[in-house]
C-alpha cells in the first residue's frame, strides 16, 4: 500500500525555481495583510466577483454549465436550482461558503472531507454524496482522433479509506514542524488526493475546494478575493499537463512531484499580483477612471473582455469603460478581436 514520505518528498521540492516561487509569495502575503487592514471597501467588491468566478470556472472545467444570469442568482441564492447542473453549482456555492467562513474549525481529516463532499450533492439528491467510492474508478483521456483511453487508474475502492487516512497523517504530521513551509506540503497533498481520486464524482471540484481550506488555514486568503478557481480554468490545459507529469509512476512511489508543485505555486503568484494589481488599481485617487482602464488591459497576458474589465473595476461605468476602450482603439494602443458579444481585446504589446 502506497506510503506517503513528505519529509524525502518536500527536501527533493526545494530548487532554486520552487524557492523563487515561495519568496514571491511570502512578500505578497506581507502586503496581504496591509490591504486588509486598510482597502476594506475594495475587498469587499472583490469578494462578491471572486465568488461568481470561483463557482463558475471549478464546475465549468467539470463541464458543468449554466447560463451568466442564473450562475449570478445561484451564487447570490435569489434562485432555487432548476437542473443537475444548477443542483451542483449550488452545492459548490455552499461548500466555498462554508470554506470561506468556516476554515479555522475545518480540520484536514477524512471525516471532515466526507462532510465537505456530502455537502456538494446536497441538492441533487444523489447518493453519492458524503461516501468514498463504491467501484473502482478510472481516469480516461480522450486523443485527438476521438479515441478514449485509460491515463490513470487511481486507488482500487477496499483501499481508499486506509490511503486517505494515511495522506491526511503525514500532511498533519509535517504541518506541526514550522521549518517545513505549508505552501511545499499543500501542493504535494492536493497530487496525492487527485491520485487517490477517492469519490464517485467530483474529486477535481473538491481538489480545488480543499486547495483553499488548506491555504486558508496557513494564512493565504487571496483566493477569497481572487479567483484561483478563475485562474486555474484559465491555464486547465497546463494544469492537466502538470498533474498527467506529476501522476506518473505514482503506484510506485517513484513520481515527480515538481510539474504539478511547480504549476500550482504559480498560480498562487499569479493571483497575489492580480490581487496586488486590483487593490492598487481600485483604491488610488492619483489615477484617473481611464487611466486604470488602461493599466487593467496593459497587465492582462493574453484577451480580456469588457465584462472582465468592468469586474476589475467595478466603479466605473460601462460608459467610461466603452469610451475608453474606443479611445485606445482609436489610438493604436489596444487591439480588438472578433465581434458584438464575442468581443476581446489584447494590449498591442509591438508598440512597447
Amino acid at each position: 500500500m502506497r506510503d506517503f514520505p513528505y519529509k524525502r518528498i518536500y527536501k527533493d521540492l526545494l530548487t532554486p525555481e520552487i524557492v523563487a516561487l515561495l519568496t514571491q509569495i511570502h512578500e505578497f502575503k506581507g502586503e496581504q495583510a496591509l490591504f486588509i487592514e486598510s482597502r476594506s471597501d475594495t475587498l469587499t467588491q472583490l469578494v462578491e466577483i471572486a465568488r461568481i468566478q470561483s463557482t463558475e470556472a471549478s464546475n465549468k472545467i467539470e463541464g458543468i454549465f449554466t447560463s451568466g444570469d442564473r450562475l449570478k442568482k445561484i451564487v447570490q441564492d435569489k434562485t432555487v436550482p432548476r437542473n443537475r447542473n444548477e443542483e451542483e453549482i449550488a452545492g459548490y456555492r455552499d461548500v466555498l461558503a462554508t470554506i470561506h467562513e468556516n476554515h479555522d474549525y475545518i480540520p484536514p481529516i477524512p471525516s471532515m472531507f466526507l462532510q465537505l463532499h456530502r455537502d456538494l450533492y446536497k441538492f441533487s439528491g444523489r447518493s453519492i454524496g458524503g461516501s468514498y467510492k463504491s467501484s473502482d474508478n478510472v481516469i480516461e483521456e480522450v486523443d485527438a482522433e476521438g479515441n478514449s483511453f485509460v491515463r490513470f487508474r487511481p486507488v482500487a475502492v477496499w483501499e481508499t479509506p486506509e490511503v486517505m487516512d494515511r495522506a491526511c497523517s503525514a500532511f498533519n504530521d509535517m504541518s506541526k514542524y514550522p521549518e517545513y513551509d505549508p505552501l511545499l506540503i499543500i501542493p504535494i497533498f492536493i497530487l496525492d488526493f487527485l491520485c487517490i481520486h477517492p469519490f464517485n464524482d467530483g474529486n477535481g471540484r473538491m481538489s480545488r475546494l480543499l486547495t483553499l481550506l488548506l491555504l486558508y488555514r496557513s494564512g493565504y486568503i487571496v483566493g477569497k478575493y481572487i479567483s484561483i478557481e478563475k485562474a486555474i480554468e484559465l491555464s486547465k490545459e497546463t494544469y492537466y499537463e502538470a498533474l498527467q507529469q506529476s501522476s506518473e509512476n505514482w503506484h510506485e512511489e517513484k513520481n515527480d512531484y515538481l510539474p504539478f508543485v511547480r504549476y500550482i505555486l504559480g498560480v498562487i503568484v499569479a493571483v497575489y499580483r492580480d490581487f496586488s494589481n486590483r487593490v492598487r488599481s481600485g483604491t488610488s485617487g492619483e489615477r484617473t477612471k481611464p487611466e486604470r482602464v488602461r493599466e487593467t488591459i496593459q497587465g492582462t497576458i493574453g484577451k480580456i473582455t469588457k465584462a472582465e474589465v468592468m469586474q476589475r473595476c467595478p466603479d466605473i461605468s460601462q460608459i467610461t469603460v466603452q469610451r475608453t476602450l474606443n479611445d485606445l482603439l482609436n489610438r493604436g494602443e489596444i487591439n480588438k478581436i472578433g465581434g458584438g458579444r464575442y468581443t476581446e481585446y489584447t494590449w498591442n504589446r509591438e508598440r512597447e
